[in-house]
């Protein structure tokens, strides 16, 4: 009965400790210390949530056949890339929090080859320039499928762009991708990217 006691008061105490009072803890420091990330880094216009910086989303509009909004075979609207905002990488899921995923295409996969062509055709097109200049996080989905960065390289390619389709200063594209762009992890690991959906966020507010 004494071990028994013993049992009991400890899974008590454990409880109270690691099941009450640490979570509470650790859920203070992020609110106080880490406000913005600890409630999803949510990006709010006119009060309202709006978007997460943590997620990637598609800027597109439904394509225009004959005058009318063009469906697919299943109804389904068409959509494609809409010129007005900067464009990020492809996703295997449509930027569908619920369902990340990476298409698991392997290298030699003639399905994934043909759709980088398709993609490079695409983008060169909307951005009028060769496809040998389009970059290859243009081409390719990230990994969760929900990456909302680019790299610096793509961003530049699209400024002539949204500065045209904007009636916007080049420079000032220029700026507005300078200031959602970020370095090197720690200075040395990774690449520098661009966030797509703050830079289109900051693009909204300036427009």
């Amino acid at each position: 009965m004494g071990q028994l006691g013993v049992a009991i008061r400890a899974i008590v105490v454990l409880t109270v400790l690691l099941g009450v009072i640490y979570p509470l803890a650790m859920t203070g420091a992020a609110q106080a210390l880490f406000h913005s990330n600890a409630n999803g880094s949510v990006i709010q216009v006119g009060g309202k949530d709006v978007a997460s910086d943590l997620i990637g989303q598609a800027y597109t509009k439904q394509t225009m056949k004959d005058g009318k909004p063009e469906v697919d075979a299943d109804g389904k609207p068409v959509m494609e890339a809409d010129p007005m905002w900067f464009q990020t990488r492809p996703s295997a899921v449509d930027y569908d929090a619920m369902g990340s995923a990476a298409s698991q295409y392997g290298p030699n996969s003639a399905d994934l080859l043909a759709a980088i062509e398709e993609r490079r055709k695409t983008v060169a097109a909307l951005e009028q320039v060769d496809p040998s200049q389009v970059p290859a996080d243009a081409l390719t989905a990230s990994g969760s499928g929900l990456d909302p960065h680019i790299s610096p390289a793509y961003a530049a390619l699209q400024v002539n762009r949204i500065a045209r389709e904007r009636g916007l200063d080049v420079a000032k594209v220029r700026e507005l991708v300078e200031a959602n762009t970020k370095g090197r992890t720690l200075g040395f690991l990774g690449e520098p990217t661009v966030n797509v959906v703050t830079l289109n966020n900051d693009l909204a507010a300036l427009s």
